[in-house]
């Protein structure tokens, strides 16, 4: 009953059910999804382990990367069908219709300075020179 219920669970949301379709189309970086939902990193990571706990999909690691694909491994029959049920359901949705159209164009990206526009390191290190400028202004003002 509790995988049932953890299924359902994961199958509850919009962008968990997006992410699943766009793994129909093969093993894709934890980057590429963050991408094509246009989600906040930490909010796709959750849904992604939401999807991985109720067993729909699986994670690997490589290097400094994330990657998921749909679950082959240990995945009861029922499972796989109601996985092959939604997915093509959800192929006729216009949302997943538009989600298909950007992840070919994010597929083509290069995956290292997809990665970087996600993060914003630049974004971060100004942020960190910002914060001692004023840190120091402070230290200086206490004296």
């Amino acid at each position: 009953m509790r995988e049932i219920l953890g299924i359902t669970k994961a199958l509850a949301d919009e962008n968990r059910l997006r992410a699943l379709s766009s793994l129909q189309s093969g093993e894709l970086c934890l980057c590429q999804i963050i991408e094509l939902l246009g989600l906040a990193p930490s909010t796709v990571s959750k849904h992604m382990a939401i999807l991985r706990q109720a067993c729909l999909i699986e994670g690997r690691k490589e290097g400094r990367w994330v990657y998921y694909r749909l679950a082959e491994t240990d995945v009861p029959v029922e499972v796989q069908k109601g996985i092959s049920w939604i997915c093509g359901a959800l192929k006729k949705t216009k949302r997943v219709k538009e989600d298909n159209k950007r992840l070919k164009k994010i597929l083509r990206m290069n995956r290292e300075e997809l990665c970087k526009k996600i993060h914003c390191p630049e974004q971060t290190d100004e942020k960190v020179r910002r914060l001692k400028k004023k840190l120091n202004r402070a230290r200086v003002a206490a004296r």
